[in-house]
């Protein structure tokens, strides 16, 4: 599901701290609206927040079907974390869609820590970390 999001730089804030990812733009997706691709489609269903250690992270609940595959038919239910929140819809971009400043999650023990969050709290077979 990688690149199922667009990601602009956050311009001046995406200027990165010590110890922190560079910044981006997250354009919130259309939720409920079937992506088709060759073998199947995938779909966004809830956009979520989770408290985690002072901070809340922005993720997406969504299943993906494969249903015009030559070797069957399959599908699963999963989580993508664009990652922490900086700054919640501060813009719209393109399309009316809302745009909301995030900081990519990339330390290993931290996603493995968020992902069995999610996994506790939402009936996902897999937790995907964009960026």
């Amino acid at each position: 599901m990688a690149g199922c999001f667009i990601y602009i730089p956050c311009g001046l804030k995406g200027m990165p701290v010590e110890g922190q990812s560079a910044l981006i733009d997250f354009i919130h997706p259309v939720l409920n609206k079937a992506v088709r691709s060759i073998s199947g489609h995938y779909i966004l269903s809830q956009e979520k927040r989770l408290s985690y250690n002072g901070r809340e992270v922005l993720y997406f609940i969504g299943c993906a079907v494969v249903d015009a595959a030559c070797c069957g038919p399959g599908g699963c239910s999963y989580a993508l974390v664009p990652g922490y929140i900086k700054d919640w819809k501060y813009k719209t971009g393109s399309d009316d869609l809302s745009v909301s400043c995030v900081e990519p999650i990339r330390d290993a023990g931290v996603q493995s820590e968020i992902r069995r969050l999610i996994m506790k709290k939402d009936p996902v077979q897999q937790v995907n970390f964009e960026g």
